[in-house]
Parts: structure tokens; sequence; C-alpha cells
């Protein structure tokens, strides 16, 4: 991220919907702002990378400290990982599978969106090797800056950085004792011993940031041009405890949030902003939760607080409040022109959970002007993704992507250089500048999914690579994001926010198998070797849940003609469970959303999990190009 420190003062902002032009595909937007994440990989891409376009990098970070740092992600358009920011987004990505899983499979993303959580929370344990070091920045902003190439060739440094009880930094600590004790809600149930390895490592985490207070820019002061703490560290200790208590219902981190509150400012600060600087507005969300759900026991009147300042937030938002946040002429929140958009997606959130959470206890949002139905909330919420995705007087889509107007030139360094899958000749420090970056044309790898800066305080935006301040994207943008596009895909019915979080096993992620029970029978299913499209399944995998044997099952189609496939309709029949990598179309299925034709010679592999041998699968029609 090039310069993005967002200012921590009482100023609060006012949302009014600019009126909708027609629905938007939420589920297909949820689809491409999770598959964003991938191009953010930093380490060894996986088998299943979707993202062709990247390959491996960052392979000796770590190593000149004596440490494993291969793995996480790079914060925006830039190649360096910087922890606080990339531990935020893990957190609020976890928040979002927490409350909106449900929604996430019924649309088939749920395993895709657990997958980019364990990306982050992978690279989290490694850099966590003592109770009290946590690596906390690979790379420095200013070397990077100085550099225009795609991930693959960096030549930039690579140095470490960590806090330590000598070199203490709190806040980093705490939001990423956050983000693994969310992170450990996520995987409870699809796999408990990574799940516990997570609570462990938030435990530690939390004592480290408690124990040893200090800002983590003081330690690692690289940071401070890019990811400033402006608000100190006290905001991630109380989010820390409310995530650890959320995660263990340990009742000392319950105690902990209640016995702090005042003099930590968690009943005191009436918030405008959300992110990953200013964690107030989340933790006064999340302790409103508690508070509704009849846990706070003697906390109440310190509970009670807390919540006040969660409407206030969630009031000024509505423009129903004692002061109101600032919008543009078009409607989208305004908080300051550099990258406006994370304010705008995580105060988007935190209203529409908070939504959920006052219809789950029936009762309406207490404003200075009048009391407020739910459902207001979640309009605004939806105001803030329908201008994201084109409702706007730009008839712009802010996602790369979506739409037929979006970003063509962003402020990324992968994205906007010729892949080396393409082109392998080495891209030079100064010399991805004078190719690439100065380059008009549009960019040569498709960023889908991006959540870029957005447009200014009027609702002008233009679409320039050097126009870092709007065209960067960046994973705090999204995180928040996927969960607002799953709620708002899931419908209107049956949300229970403040019951038990459960979930679900997602349909392509499996815990580690018992031992091997005896497989079920496979007949091959015929290829139709002088037809232009095969059909080929496989069994990858088996394990043992609830006393059944579920097996997971591979199929790949090949288009084997030498011309594009236009469109194709599966029949698939003795199908028993949850199916991954395909379009649900009437009686049959089609092409993923993001795959519109396989090219000649091409293949695509969906998946599917059931206690029985393999589905029938055959065409049911094709056409080529």
């Amino acid at each position: 991220m090039e310069k993005l420190i967002p200012i921590l003062a009482l100023v609060f902002l006012v949302v009014c919907p600019y009126s909708a032009i027609g629905g938007h595909d939420y589920g297909q937007a949820l689809s491409k702002s999770i598959l964003f994440f991938e191009a953010q990989r930093s380490g060894v891409l996986p088998h299943n990378q979707r993202v062709t376009w990247r390959s491996h990098s960052g392979l000796q970070d770590g190593k000149a400290s004596g440490v494993d740092l291969v793995g996480g992600y790079y914060d925006a358009g830039d190649n360096v990982k910087f922890g606080l920011p990339m531990a935020f987004t893990v957190t609020m990505m976890s928040w979002s599978i927490i409350e909106y899983g449900k929604q996430m499979a019924a649309s088939g993303e749920l395993g895709h969106a657990m997958e980019a959580v364990k990306w982050g929370t992978d690279y989290f344990i490694k850099a966590h090797p003592e109770a009290n070091v946590l690596y906390g920045e690979v790379g420095d902003g200013n070397s990077d800056h100085y550099c225009w190439q795609r991930p693959e060739d960096m030549t930039t440094d690579r140095h470490a950085y960590k806090i330590d009880p000598s070199n203490p930094g709190s806040d980093l600590a705490g939001e990423t004792a956050a983000a693994m004790a969310a992170a450990s809600i996520v995987f409870r149930h699809s796999n408990p011993s990574y799940s516990a390895e997570l609570l462990r490592h938030a435990y530690q985490l939390f004592d480290f940031a408690d124990k040893y207070r200090g800002k983590y820019d003081s330690s690692i002061t690289v940071a401070q041009k890019y990811y400033r703490s402006i608000s100190g560290y006290n905001d991630e200790l109380l989010w820390a405890a409310a995530w650890l208590y959320q995660a263990s219902n340990n009742q000392y981190y319950l105690d902990y949030l209640g016995r702090n509150g005042d003099s930590m400012g968690g009943t005191g600060w009436g918030m405008s902003e959300f992110g990953w600087d200013v964690k107030y507005a989340g933790v006064q969300t999340l302790v409103a939760k508690f508070l509704m759900q009849g846990k706070a026991g003697h906390n109440a009147a310190v509970f009670e607080k807390y919540q006040q300042k969660a409407e206030y937030f969630m009031c000024s938002c509505l423009g129903k409040g004692s002061r109101n946040v600032q919008k543009t002429p078009g409607g989208l929140i305004f908080r300051q022109r550099w990258n406006n958009m994370q304010f705008v997606t995580s105060a988007s959130f935190l209203a529409t959970v908070y939504s959920d959470y006052l219809a789950s206890s029936r009762r309406n949002l207490r404003c200075s002007s009048a009391n407020v139905a739910p459902a207001e909330l979640l309009n605004l919420a939806k105001s803030q993704v329908d201008y994201i995705l084109g409702d706007n007087p730009r008839a712009t889509s802010y996602m790369v992507g979506y739409g037929n107007n979006f970003p063509q030139r962003t402020h990324h360094r992968g994205s906007s250089i010729v892949s080396i899958k393409v082109n392998p000749s080495f891209v030079s420090c100064r010399g991805g500048y004078a190719t690439w970056f100065s380059s008009k044309k549009s960019d040569p790898n498709q960023l889908t999914g991006a959540l870029v800066g957005g447009p200014d305080a009027y609702d002008n935006f233009a679409d320039e690579r050097d126009n870092y301040e709007q065209t960067e994207p960046a994973t705090y943008n999204n995180a928040p994001l996927i969960g607002i596009l799953a709620r708002l895909s899931g419908g209107h019915g049956g949300y229970k926010q403040l019951l038990p979080v459960a979930v679900p096993v997602p349909k392509h992620v499996v815990t580690k198998p018992q031992p091997t029970p005896a497989s079920p029978k496979l007949t091959p299913t015929p290829a139709s070797g002088a037809g232009p499209i095969s059909i080929e399944q496989k069994m990858t995998t088996s394990w043992v849940a609830g006393g059944k044997t579920y097996y997971r099952y591979s199929t790949v189609v090949i288009n084997k003609s030498t011309k594009d496939l236009k469109s194709l309709n599966l029949s698939i029949s003795k199908l028993y469970g949850p199916i991954w990598g395909l379009t649900k179309s009437g009686d049959s299925y089609t092409f993923p959303s993001w795959l519109p034709t396989l090219s000649a010679g091409k293949s695509l592999e969906f998946v599917y999990i059931h206690a029985a041998s393999q589905a029938d699968v055959s065409i049911a029609n094709y056409s080529l190009a």
C-alpha cells in the first residue's frame, strides 16, 4: 500500500443512499471478491491456484533471520508483507464467515473463503515462533516503492522485522491474537486440531500484547510511513479480548472487557471510522452482541455503555445521530481521499451485522432523532454495496471484473506487468516503471475482484495507474465486503445471529482423515473418446465423520476439440452431497460464474462430497464456437 494513514478524529460521516438502478448479482460479486485474495498471495502457490497469471514469490523471506516467513499476503499494490493490515484482513474475513458462512456455503464459496483465511493464519503461525516474538513485516515500503516489479522478480530488500519484550507492539500482537482467535472459530468443526493450534497462538499473543505494552511502529519504525498506529494499542487489546471470549467462552476475557472498558476507551470513544488502525467501533459492536445474548452478567452496566457507543456509530452512519458521517453527492460514505473504500466496506459490515443482531433480539436502534428499525441498517449497507457495483453517478463498478465499466489500470505491480508465465524475461527495478507503470494500456492481467480506492468526495474518479489514491486495491477493502455480499446474496429469512456460532463444514475442505476405510468400488466414467468432450472421475480422499465414511470426488471435463466450448450442460444423478466448481441451472449444471468459455484443449475440474459411490455425470448438451 502506498502511504495510507487514517486520521483518528471525532469527525462523523452520513450516508444517503443513491437510488439503485436495478439489481446486482451479489453471488457473482462474492465469488470475485474472494478470488482477489489469490492474486495477493506470497510464497509457494498451490496446485489449485485459480489466479493463474501469478507464480511463486518471496521464497527466501525470513531466511536471513533464521526463520521461515514464506507465505502470507501482499497488502495492496506493492510487494511488502505488513503484519498489522494483514492480521486485520484475516480477522474480518473470519468474522464474515462466522456470521454468514451458511450463505457462503449455499453459493459454493465457503471453501474458498476458508482457504483465504488459512493462507493468512498459516503465515501467522510461522511468524510467531516463540510466545513473546512476532514478526510483523517483511520488506520495507521505501525500497519497494522505488521499484515497479512483479512479485516473482523482486530484487528489493526482504528484511524481516519483529517485536519482542524489548521492542513491544501491543497493537500488532493484539490484532494478530484477534485474527487467530476469530479463525479458530472458523475451523472449529472442519479442522478441530488446527482450530486448537490457532487458539493456543491467540492466547500467547494476547498475553504478550498485554504484558509488554507499546506501539508496534515504535519498534518496527519502517512501518510508520505506511501503517502508523494512530489510535495506539488499547483498542486492539479490547478487540483481542472480545475475540478470545467469543472463541473460548473464557470468563477472564469477558471480565477484561468489563474491567478495562472505561480506562481503555471502549466505553468513551464515539467513533466515525472502523478499520485496520481503529478498532473501537468493532469492539463496541461485539460487546453489544454479548449484552444482547445475555452474557454480560456483572459487567452489564459497563457493556451498556459499549452498546451506546456502538449505536452512536450506527446512527451517525444513517444520518440520524447527533453528528453524522459525510457522504458524496451520490451517497457514498466518505472519510478520506486516500483509499476511501476501506471505510465504506468496514462501516457497512458493522451496519449489516448489527442489523441482524437487533432483528434477532427484536429491538430497534436507538438514535437521538428517533428509534430506527434494523432493516434501515441493512438498507444502508446495501446502498453502499450497490454504489460500489455501479449504481453511482459515473455508472462505474469499483470492483475489477464486475459489470461492464470497471477500472482497467490499477495501481498494482502484479496486474500491470505481463505475467511471468507469458514472458519470463526479467523486469528490473526501474525498468518496470519505464515500460509498465507508464503504460496507458489496460492491465495485461485482470485483477478480478479487487476493490480499488474509489472516487473522491464529489464522486469523481480517474482510472490512471499513477492515481494510487483511487486505483490501488487492498486486502482489507475486500475482507469485510465478502460478509456483506454473502448476506445480501442469501436473501432475507432465517437470520438468528445471536445463537451459538456453527460454521458449516465447507464443500471441499476436509479434516485429517481417520484410518482409511475400504473404498467403494469405482466404475470409470466413459470418456467417449470419439467425441469432442470427455469426462473423467476419480476419488481423491475419504474420511470418517459421525460414524459415516465420506468421499471426495474430482471430475475433470476436457475440451478435446479444436474450438472453444461456448456452453455446456451436465446431467448429474445419484449425487447426495454438496458440489463445488459448477453453477446449478435448473435441473442441470453449467460453467462456474468465473468461466464464460472453455478454450480448446483446456479442462475444467469440479468436486463433490458424499457418502456413496461416484455420481453419474453425463453431457446433456453443449455448443462449440
